[in-house]
């Protein structure tokens, strides 16, 4: 299980990486690798809003479909259009190529109050 010391990470497992003003958000190598086999990604729009713990699309694997949740509001100013065709680089880059979206905060210090990277470690094995 790969851990970035510099991503924030949520209890939905998804993970943040601040990027200057805007916030990459992904999920974690931990819920790709439960999820399985990742065959569909459901992503919003671009200049769609997003709200702190409010789902912002869906992850279909061949085990099961999982909602995705925002780690922090703000505007969706990016997607990972790739993934549509490609949603298998969920499982294979999580955190770089498998990235969804990217949000331009309105409460930046939202992202501070996630999980750093010893305390979802922590939680990870909490939940194994």
């Amino acid at each position: 299980m790969d851990f970035p010391e510099d991503l924030r990470y949520t209890r939905e497992h998804e993970w943040a990486r601040k990027k200057g003003n805007h916030v990459v958000v992904g999920i974690t190598d931990f819920a790709q690798d439960q999820l399985g086999d990742v065959v569909y990604v459901e992503l919003p729009d671009v200049g769609d809003p997003v709200k702190k713990g409010e789902s912002f699309g869906v992850v279909e694997s061949t085990k099961a479909v999982s909602e995705l949740f925002a780690p922090l509001s703000g505007k969706v100013v990016e997607v990972n259009d790739p993934l549509a065709d490609a949603p298998e680089t969920v499982n294979d880059d999580p955190y770089e190529e498998g990235w969804m979206i990217v949000i331009e905060p309105s409460e930046p210090k939202e992202l501070e109050a996630l999980m750093d990277a010893k305390a979802y470690r922590a939680f990870v094995e909490e939940q194994e």
